[in-house]
């Protein structure tokens, strides 16, 4: 099967490899994702490691799977809740010490055996990397990222 783009997230750069179709009791072809948090980690671990500033769209995602409201982690990286608003809709960029932090927070809260560094994160950012799609495998046993 064709890679499936998984726009339900929230994002418009997912694509999962090697989900197969069912048959539904209508003979439509449809599309089963199991355990969306695992899924939603690999996301996070394709939105934390990528090179490149993140989007607006990614930054909310992070913040709603942490769980935090936009007030709550504007608190914690030294801004505003309109001012995250407003990264969020992209329309300023990202304070690159911010995105920083919010990488490392989401890291640690969403992703099982984070390693990276502040200093790592810090050169993923600067890396003038063009936007690109977070592709994940899923199989058996899970989701895994295979490129971001």
């Amino acid at each position: 099967m064709a890679k499936y783009h998984y726009i339900e997230c929230g994002l418009d750069n997912v694509f999962i490899d090697g989900l197969t179709p069912i048959i539904d009791d209508e003979g439509d072809e449809v599309i089963t994702i199991h355990h969306i948090a695992g899924l939603h980690a690999e996301i996070a671990r394709g939105i934390v490691g990528k090179n490149g500033k993140m989007t607006g769209k990614e930054l909310r995602f992070l913040r709603t799977e942490m769980g935090y409201t936009q007030a709550q982690l504007a608190e914690t990286v030294n801004s505003t809740g309109l001012t995250l608003g407003r990264w969020e809709r992209s329309e300023h960029p990202i304070d690159a010490n911010a995105e920083t932090v919010i990488r490392r927070i989401a890291g640690e809260k969403l992703i099982e055996a984070f390693d990276r560094s502040i200093e790592d994160l810090v050169k993923k950012i600067q890396s003038d990397a063009a936007a690109s799609d977070i592709t994940i495998s899923s199989n058996e046993e899970g989701y895994q990222l295979m490129a971001a």
